[in-house]
């Protein structure tokens, strides 16, 4: 797994759980040096009582992200997210209100590289903040890349912008000259 993550592609289980791995032509990342924080996201994460935790309960993340409708998260996808915590590869941001676990990511790191895979929000909020206080981590520990897979609207309003797959390789192997830790 982490072999395919270093190369920039990411793995998706489809409904009867076959795990595809992907590495589109247009990447999507979160600029560390220019991200956005939206001023409504500021002036709450100011008054909130969330309380964030890295790398604490990062399983039960993984399954709260793989909890839903349809989700591309399989248990064979978690058994691997499973080793690769154990390696020191999986981290995560845990959101908690009143000591409950609401929000968080979760994603893989390789050198520089901090491959976002997916984020749950059980209450208003919990899944943007923890994304902020990942933004500020990463740029805190000197890492250069967040690929965050494929633009969405709710990646766009913290600035995630598409680049080629040109571009991409060269952030990725400058990452990987670095050797900082999450």
């Amino acid at each position: 797994m982490i072999n395919l993550y270093a190369r920039g592609a990411f793995p998706m289980a489809d409904k009867n759980g076959k795990i595809d791995w992907f590495f589109p032509e247009i990447r999507t990342i979160i600029p560390l040096n220019n991200y956005n924080v939206p001023r409504s996201l500021k002036l709450f994460m100011k008054t909130s009582d969330f309380v964030y935790r890295y790398d604490k309960e990062t399983l039960t993340v993984v399954k709260n992200c793989a909890s839903r409708k349809e989700t591309w998260i399989s248990n064979e996808l978690i058994e691997g997210y499973e080793k690769l915590e154990k390696l020191g590869f999986l981290h995560s941001v845990s959101v908690y209100k009143n000591n409950k676990l609401v929000g968080g990511l979760y994603g893989v790191t390789y050198r520089g590289a901090f491959f976002g895979e997916s984020m749950f929000s059980n209450v208003s909020q919990a899944s943007k903040c923890a994304l902020i206080k990942l933004l500020e981590r990463l740029n805190k520990n000197g890492f250069v890349l967040l690929d965050v897979q494929y633009q969405t609207d709710h990646l766009k309003m913290f600035g995630a912008i598409e680049i080629s797959l040109q571009n991409y390789e060269k952030l990725l192997l400058n990452s990987y000259s670095k050797n900082v830790h999450f």
